[in-house]
């Protein structure tokens, strides 16, 4: 578990980011009277992430590879750090549409039937928190192993 410490550590701090930027989303109307723009305004956490990435994988080169790390070291790390992320994302999801913005299925459901995005069925089953959890365990361990692919290439040092 050691040598895991800092996957998992810099794990926490990524489901601590991505609830206190659900606050930001739903103080900021993006879950309710802009939630039209939610779909593109959410990917403005992105570099939030990615810059997450590269200080979990430059501790790692620091305190374990004692500041030397092949893109290889580098990605492996980044790829425990996604898994982690997204075994964290259905708690993260739960406690986002639990406590922090628990009208949000119903506004975008809303939004999107009206707007004839999708059906009313359709919606149903696209905008829950079962369908969300397995959204965002997926797109974490999606998101996240491209990430270290790329943030290792900038990371490693011999």
């Amino acid at each position: 578990m050691k040598k895991l410490y800092i996957e998992l550590k810099w794990a926490v701090i990524f489901t601590i980011a991505i609830l206190c930027w659900m606050l930001l989303e739903k103080t900021l109307g993006w879950h309710e009277e802009r939630i039209a723009d939610h779909q593109w305004l959410t990917l403005l956490f992105a570099p939030f992430a990615i810059l997450m990435y590269l200080l979990e994988m430059r501790e790692k080169r620091r305190r374990v590879y004692s500041g030397k790390m092949t893109w290889l070291q580098g990605f492996i790390s980044g790829v425990i750090l996604s898994v982690f992320v997204a075994l964290l994302s259905p708690l993260a999801q739960y406690i986002t549409h639990e406590f922090i913005t628990p009208k949000y299925f119903n506004n975008v459901i809303e939004y999107s039937v009206t707007n004839d995005l999708m059906t009313r069925t359709k919606a149903n089953e696209y905008f829950n928190i079962n369908s969300y959890m397995w959204q965002s365990a997926f797109g974490a361990l999606g998101f996240g192993i491209a990430t270290a692919a790329i943030v290792a290439i900038f990371v490693r040092k011999k």
